[in-house]
């Protein structure tokens, strides 16, 4: 069996395409675009880029994007107080702290301090907590558990009823994907390093999404035959073909996994591509809403 391929970038450029349409009606039914702030604290060259994309992308789709980049020695009051400033603007409609923080800075605090109906990263425990309770209508979903369920829906897999294991514990991906599958009536279970006989817990999945962070952990018989493999993981690791290189890998061992798997997801092209356009479709169903009240 060879695993039909999902294409993250190709469903994100339709998602791009819905976005960009939703934002023109938008502008000409309030006279003005969807705002999205992005803010990071310091220089990491991951987050740098993956946060220029954010704006490039939020611009393209006619959203008004801004990257504040602020240096690695902020004081967390002063992040806090940019924060506020932009949760009282009524033009942002979207607050993105990119993490990680330089560890001077309390996450917990920052996340708590950005408006819920403005956090499209969807951290906020009032978010979760919606989504907890199954109210995914009023939260606004994390991005990267959205893209899971995209990708799910456009496999065909029936969710209801199916068993789907999540491999990772993180209040990132992996509960909150374990709540979104529960909504759609999967039998769930969260796995994560210490679950007795992993492996064994991942062959009884009809559905297995692997967001544990750790390179090629999933082999090939840890998948049952004709499952959907769903592959959260971003890792970089050396390129055994090109010395003192590198190459990106998922948390999958893919080219074995595809022959047993139904469906996969590519590492890269499979979820990341997806998260960032459901990123702009968080920050464009903040500003209807917003405008609704």
């Amino acid at each position: 069996m060879t695993a039909r391929v999902l294409n993250g970038k190709e469903i994100a450029l339709e998602v791009r395409a819905a976005v960009k349409a939703g934002v023109a009606d938008f502008v000409k039914a309030h006279g003005r675009a969807p705002g999205l702030d992005v803010i990071i604290v310091g220089e990491d060259a991951a987050s740098v880029v993956y946060t220029r994309n954010k704006e490039k992308a939020a611009l393209e789709v006619g959203m008004r994007g801004a990257l504040h980049r602020l240096p690695e020695q902020t004081g967390q009051a002063e992040l806090l107080l940019m924060i506020d400033r932009l949760n009282r603007d009524p033009s942002v409609d979207g607050i993105l702290v990119q993490l990680p923080l330089p560890k001077h800075i309390d996450g917990e605090k920052v996340i708590l301090a950005i408006d819920p109906s403005k956090d499209v990263d969807g951290f906020h425990p009032v978010n979760a907590g919606q989504l907890a309770i199954g109210r995914a209508d009023r939260a606004l979903v994390p991005c990267t558990p959205r893209a899971c369920m995209k990708l799910l829906a456009l496999s065909g897999v029936s969710l209801s009823g199916a068993r789907a294991v999540v491999v990772g514990r993180s209040n990132i991906v992996g509960k909150p994907v374990a709540q979104l599958l529960l909504a759609e009536h999967a039998t769930v279970t969260i796995a994560h390093s210490r679950t007795r006989d992993l492996p064994a817990v991942c062959r009884e999945a009809d559905v297995l999404i692997a967001a544990v962070g750790k390179p090629e952990m999933v082999r090939v018989d840890w998948v049952k035959a004709g499952a959907v493999v769903i592959d959260v993981g971003i890792n970089r690791v050396p390129d055994p073909a090109n010395p003192g290189k590198t190459r990106l890998v998922g948390d999958v061992a893919y080219a074995e996994a595809a022959e047993r798997a139904g469906a996969i997801t590519p590492v890269p092209g499979g979820v990341g591509p997806l998260t960032i356009a459901c990123l702009l479709e968080n920050t464009l169903l903040s500003a209807k809403r917003r405008s609704a009240t």
